[in-house]
């Protein structure tokens, strides 16, 4: 399928199937950790990026057969509030598939809008980013549109934090080195004070991030970190569980470069979610990988593939 992608092991929202409503890699920011690789389309602008009618056909095919799912996200390769009927999706989910819920992760760059608030109501579950309220690390961690600015994200989360009546989690990425400084980490801390929400995740580097230089926390930082933002409700996001996920693949390279184009993943991964036998997904692989569509990215996690 051309939209939909999994499903994959969400490491907070169990099983999900992901829906992909921009095209590669279009967002409103160029995060130096993003696990798609660096923005090629960096815009502001909402608009019909993907077509609405073939989305909601391919939701509609997959989910026919009711599918056991934890979650139906809206991810993937940019920033999905960009597209201005994404609200339509959310609501015709709810209403021809009730029972699924439906979550959102977004960078919330794009909250301060008032159309782009309307569209996530429905919704289960929105998690945008809060990485940074300095200017300068900002600028530095998230790389913005001109349009984009710390004052005009504040004012959105804080406004869809008064609206939003489902679970709202803000999620914060360290960086170690960027924004763990005590001045910074309080900067966050003190904003996350003033948004209503429910939970608050702290994340790090798990999958390849766009540019080389940045690196994981330690879990010892990450803790510290956890203890730092007390009282306020915040864990860290821990490692990904495998889930035995019986699936129909092809066996195709097309499946395999659908879903390392949206989140880099290891082969193993990549056999929970394709139920592609190990041995023919490493001829696979290695055959990708020779003729430069994929390459491979050591981490302490393993070794993850990711488009050339």
């Amino acid at each position: 399928m051309k939209y939909l992608f999994g499903p994959v092991q969400s490491r907070r929202l169990g099983l999900s199937l992901g829906i992909d409503l921009v095209p590669h890699k279009t967002c409103t920011l160029n995060c130096i950790y993003c696990e798609c690789g660096p923005t090629t389309l960096l815009t502001s602008e909402i608009r019909e990026y993907v077509p609405t009618v073939e989305v909601l056909h391919e939701i509609d095919q997959y989910l026919s057969d009711r599918p056991v799912l934890d979650v139906i996200t809206f991810s993937g390769s940019g920033e999905p509030t960009l597209h201005s009927r994404i609200g339509e999706i959310i609501t015709h989910i709810k209403e021809a598939h009730a029972g699924y819920r439906v979550a959102v992760l977004t960078n919330g760059t794009l909250l301060w809008d008032a159309r782009v608030r309307e569209n996530l109501m429905n919704a289960d579950i929105v998690i945008p980013s809060l990485d940074a309220i300095n200017e300068e690390t900002f600028r530095i961690v998230l790389r913005p549109h001109m349009n984009i600015t710390p004052e005009r994200m504040m004012e959105g989360l804080m406004q869809f934090g008064k609206d939003f009546k489902g679970r709202y989690i803000l999620e914060v990425f360290i960086i170690p080195g960027i924004n763990t400084s005590v001045e910074e980490l309080t900067e966050i801390k003190n904003a996350c004070s003033k948004i209503r929400h429910n939970e608050i995740h702290l994340n790090t580097l798990d999958r390849p991030g766009t540019v080389k230089w940045v690196k994981p926390a330690s879990m010892e930082e990450m803790d510290e970190i956890e203890d730092f933002f007390r009282p306020l409700n915040v864990k860290v996001i821990g490692s990904p569980g495998m889930l035995e996920m019986n699936l129909i693949s092809s066996g195709k390279s097309d499946d395999i470069i659908s879903i390392i184009k949206r989140r880099p993943s290891t082969a193993e991964e990549l056999n929970h979610i394709t139920g592609i036998p190990m041995d023919e997904l490493s001829r696979l692989l290695e055959k990708l990988e020779k003729s430069c569509v994929i390459k491979g990215e050591k981490l302490e996690r393993g070794l993850f593939y990711r488009l050339f």
